[in-house]
């Protein structure tokens, strides 16, 4: 299964080991319609707005996906859903988090983790 990442799971962050035996495919983007917001140590991504936001796909195996769905506590707070990638139009799943509880959130304007503005 591919499965697209966009924040504390690419390459270089915190929980990037959990990919170790997972196969990156591409480094990707969503097509407008969605944007990234900050919970602080980690990120959002939430249907609705006029953005795109950047990431990573990666083909994972049944273990791997589980431990990232313990990872995202899915489906209680994040949601795996299926989404088609800007560019060639591949689908990957990808974690949501509903707009509801994204409400008031502080949008990540860039559509990038790693872009984002640090606390110095």
């Amino acid at each position: 299964m591919r499965v697209f990442v966009y924040g504390t799971l690419l390459r270089g962050e915190r929980y990037h080991d959990l990919l170790s035996g997972a196969r990156l495919v591409a480094e990707a983007r969503t097509p407008p319609g969605f944007r990234l917001v900050d919970l602080g140590e980690y990120p959002a991504l939430v249907r609705g707005g006029h953005g795109s936001v950047v990431g990573e796909v990666y083909e994972v195996d049944d273990a791997t996906l589980a431990a990232l769905d313990r990872l995202e506590d899915h489906p209680r707070l994040y949601r795996r859903t299926p989404i088609v990638l800007a560019g060639e139009g591949a689908a990957a799943e990808a974690y949501l988090l509903d707009a509801e509880r994204a409400a008031g959130l502080p949008v990540i304007a860039s559509g990038s983790w790693r872009a984002r503005a640090r606390p110095r």
